[in-house]
């Protein structure tokens, strides 16, 4: 599968001993599910996309639908991955597009996210507080350098 990549450092991926992550990219309309990190976890206050870290044994899908259900308590089909990059901290992700099964209930985790929003791409990477590492994927999105 030729997945396109975000950074230079994508070249690296998958790399023995390296930290992996997996960003998962639903739609609802045109606007993608996005959260606000809480205070408490690294880049607290930023808006990105939910997402996290691959436990050892997991396939990237079941991190896609472990860490929708664990961050927002949303029922998540992972789809494809869409794009490769490599956080600034040196974490491998995976960014997968995925299908809301179930998004009735909705609810922030109380440590991990203050705030769940649905926000068009165009409005994610005007916000003054988006995670840096967000900005190529909705570069990519806006431009129409990649479909989803």
């Amino acid at each position: 599968m030729d997945v396109p990549t975000g950074t230079a450092q994508s070249a690296a991926a998958a790399q023995p001993g390296r930290r992996r992550g997996v960003i998962a990219i639903a739609r609802r309309g045109g606007r993608f599910l996005a959260i606000r990190r809480g205070p408490g976890v690294a880049a607290g206050g930023t808006i990105c996309f939910p997402g996290g870290h691959i436990e050892p044994g997991e396939e990237e899908a079941e991190a896609v639908v472990r860490e929708c259900r664990e961050e927002v308590a949303a029922e998540v089909a992972a789809v494809a991955c869409v794009w490769r990059s490599v956080s600034p901290w040196g974490t491998e992700l995976a960014w997968w597009t995925a299908t809301l099964v179930d998004a009735s209930r909705l609810t922030p985790h109380p440590v991990e996210v203050s705030e769940i929003l649905w926000l068009s791409a165009e409005e994610m990477i005007e916000h003054p507080e988006l995670l840096s590492g967000n900005r190529p994927f909705l570069e990519a999105v806006i431009a129409g350098r990649l479909q989803l």
